[in-house]
């Protein structure tokens, strides 16, 4: 997904991504967001893991949108969207995600950094 960036739902797919971030939400809410440099180790499993939790995801209670985006240097940024500090707490519990977690550690990052922040604004422009 080099140089591009995904929709949940796009990657999902595994359609070409298309730039289309998550609409605004009324606020206030929250934003996970998960900055990583990933390793060289098991990629096909780094991706296939991915995209199984951005579908599981998506099932959580109070979920709004994720945001995928990754720099040609290797830093990986997702921001996933929650209503409210309940849905990111199942989702930081869910099993699948626990071990994906796990194996993160263990494999497949070299670094990263999650903040969660409220959104207290948002709003958004089109082009016509």
């Amino acid at each position: 997904m080099s140089d591009q960036t995904a929709t949940t739902t796009e990657a999902e797919a595994g359609a070409v991504p298309v730039t289309e971030p998550v609409p605004p939400y009324e606020p206030p809410y929250y934003a996970v967001v998960f900055t990583s440099v990933r390793t060289d180790h098991d990629p096909d499993g780094y991706d296939r893991t991915g995209a199984r939790l951005s579908g599981l995801v998506k099932d959580i209670p109070g979920f709004l949108g994720e945001d995928l985006a990754e720099t040609p240097g290797g830093l990986t940024i997702s921001v996933v969207y929650f209503r409210d500090l309940a849905g990111i707490e199942r989702w930081r519990r869910h099993p699948e995600h626990l071990e994906a977690k796990r194996l993160g550690r263990e494999h497949w990052f070299d670094r990263y950094v999650i903040h969660i922040a409220r959104v207290e604004h948002s709003h958004a422009f089109q082009r016509s």
